[in-house]
């Protein structure tokens, strides 16, 4: 079965080591869920300098390649900071579906909802 893409955003920290724990975590529910997580704050920063402007600018141009070719925009975490609204806006844009990781969950069946496993 091909899994469909899910592009990963939250409101990061400005903890690498904290980011990297929470973005394995949703990814590991989402691919659970059925689908191919991608979430660059994982992988990224373990080849971009953010601190180099250039660097930095690629790295934004390849998140948003990335979320272009997701099939949905999964939502994460507590809270939406200004990288959050503008993944959302650019789903928006190019019609891709925006939802919470609980609402992926839930359609699932593997929500927290009535009779759903509860997941981390």
């Amino acid at each position: 079965m091909k899994r469909p893409l899910a592009y990963i955003t939250a409101p990061w920290s400005n903890s690498q080591y904290e980011n990297a724990e929470n973005a394995a975590a949703y990814c590991r529910q989402v691919y659970d869920a059925g689908y191919s997580p991608i979430c660059p704050v994982l992988f990224l920063p373990t080849f971009l300098k953010d601190d180099i402007p250039q660097e930095h600018k690629d790295g934004l141009d390849m998140a948003r390649d990335y979320l272009r070719r997701s099939h949905v925009l999964v939502v994460c975490g507590h809270g939406i900071d200004e990288t959050v609204k503008n993944d959302i806006a650019t789903a928006e844009r190019l019609r891709i579906t925006a939802t919470t990781l609980d609402g992926i969950l839930t359609v699932k069946g593997q929500g927290r909802g009535k009779g759903g496993a509860r997941h981390a």
